[in-house]
């Protein structure tokens, strides 16, 4: 292995900043009455800086004899002197930083240079150290970090805090001025916690103050509803209309129908009129911001919590219309987050009553899932658990309700098995399971074969485990 003298390398590096003698391009800094004149090397800057390449390059292809000199007004010279230092040394310390104002300035110094790995290591630490500053600051951030693609790390960040705390922009004095590319982020969450028609209502704010339009949509002439069209059209494809009450769609949708294609329309409007209807394919569900999960929706827990008491649906749509939530779902395991052994799985998921396991197959959209209405529990022989309550259901996706199968036990001593070995067991009508006696390995079997339920939940009997989520069900206070 070579021997790797990078420190006096760096400290050599540093010294030819400082030289006065060989440096071929001069830079000027900042804006009056803070300008400042930096002397440097192309073939240094070109090479470590892909923006500074660009920039540089006509310059040399005129080899005039003349020294070369570009302006960058946007960077102060304090900040630019630390980017130099770590252009020229590779060397950059967070403790010489006075304040976290500074820290943020020289990231989009580095972001304007394309300096990736800085920005890389100040983003993280950003995120990591000085949430409480981001926070007190978060227009700025948030605004400079949709101002490039290098800070997704910052973007994903403040969209998954503003998904948390949507007020912090929507309340925001400048929440208009944002972009359609921010405003896109936020709306597309599937986790935002507003209610749908209070994003429709911002939304519709947001696109007249693009357009400067007044907010009475019945003295809109044909030439402004047009304007607002194209100014939301990509925008609207994220409201998930089909989330709305009845109420909410005749007094905040229809005045503004003009703003929607006729088909999506009249899709609309028979929803909210004919309660038989047949729901569109692919429609966008209301958001599931109460449940936390990576795999179902909303919807989901409304049809299941239905099937949980029994319910007599008044038809085959009605968890889509009126929504049944009388129960929290609280997370107890997410294999991506807590493993996928059956030690983690008994571990989170012994002795609680009422368990609901959700799976999500590898390879396609499907969802597979039981409900224990007993307890998980060790054995080390193996043992059956028995109940009438029990159920194992099938989705063909999470947004699609067709082809559905709900799959009630029908042979009452082999509803459930307990094994050390197994996860969620519901005899051999859906289980998964380590193949061997070392329960901390990760499941390597799984198997749907028709038994002691009503019908088969899937047409093949193995599948793969792409995630899988075990939620407690609690019933709510009235």
């Amino acid at each position: 292995m070579p021997a790797q003298f990078f420190q006096k390398l760096s400290q050599n590096y540093i010294e030819i900043l400082n030289d006065d003698e060989y440096y071929d391009i001069t830079i000027e800094v900042g804006k009056d009455p803070n300008v400042k004149i930096f002397r440097a090397h192309m073939i240094i800057l070109c090479y470590r800086s892909p923006f500074l390449r660009r920039t540089l390059t006509p310059n040399k292809m005129k080899n005039d004899g003349n020294l070369n000199h570009i302006r960058l007004p946007n960077i102060s010279p304090e900040i630019f002197q630390v980017i130099l230092r770590y252009i020229y040394g590779g060397i950059f310390s967070l403790d010489e930083q006075e304040d976290t104002s500074n820290i943020s300035k020289i990231l989009a110094a580095a972001d304007q240079l394309h300096l990736q790995e800085l920005v890389d290591h100040l983003q993280k630490y950003l995120i990591e150290n000085e949430f409480e500053w981001i926070e007190q600051h978060f227009e700025l951030i948030h605004r400079m970090s949709f101002q490039s693609n290098s800070l997704l790390e910052l973007q994903q960040f403040c969209t998954g805090f503003i998904a948390k705390f949507p007020e912090k922009i929507f309340k925001s004095l400048d929440f208009t001025s944002i972009s359609e590319k921010s405003l896109i982020s936020i709306i597309k969450r599937d986790d935002l916690q507003m209610d749908e028609v209070v994003i429709w209502d911002y939304v519709l704010k947001w696109g007249l103050a693009q357009n400067s339009i007044g907010s009475d949509p019945t003295t809109w002439s044909d030439n402004e509803f047009n304007m607002m069209k194209i100014t939301l059209r990509n925008c609207l494809p994220f409201i998930k209309f089909f989330g709305l009450s009845s109420k909410d769609f005749f007094r905040k949708v229809r005045p503004y129908k003009k703003l929607l294609n006729d088909q999506l329309y009249e899709e609309l409007l028979e929803f909210h009129l004919d309660t038989e209807s047949e729901i569109p394919n692919n429609i966008l569900f209301p958001r599931s911001n109460e449940i936390g999960s990576k795999i179902i929706n909303i919807n989901i827990v409304s049809l299941i919590s239905a099937w949980i008491d029994n319910l007599n649906i008044k038809n085959k749509y009605s968890h889509i219309r009126d929504l049944y939530l009388p129960y929290t779902f609280k997370l107890l395991l997410r294999g991506s987050r807590d493993g996928f052994t059956p030690k983690n799985f008994h571990t989170l998921c012994n002795n609680i009553p009422h368990t609901i396991t959700f799976i999500k197959v590898k390879g396609s959209e499907e969802i597979i899932g039981g409900y224990n209405p007993l307890m998980w529990k060790n054995s080390c022989d193996g043992e059956w658990g028995k109940t009438k309550d029990s159920f194992l259901f099938s989705f063909k996706n999470k947004n699609n309700f067709k082809g559905t199968i709900l799959s009630r036990v029908k042979d009452l001593d082999r509803a459930l098995f307990y094994c050390n070995e197994f996860g969620p067991a519901f005899d051999t009508d859906l289980l998964i399971y380590v193949n061997g006696d070392d329960c901390s390995k990760e499941y390597n079997s799984s198997g749907c074969k028709q038994r002691s339920y009503e019908k088969r939940i899937r047409d093949s009997v193995k599948f793969s485990i792409d995630d899988y989520e075990v939620f407690q069900i609690i019933k709510k206070k009235s």
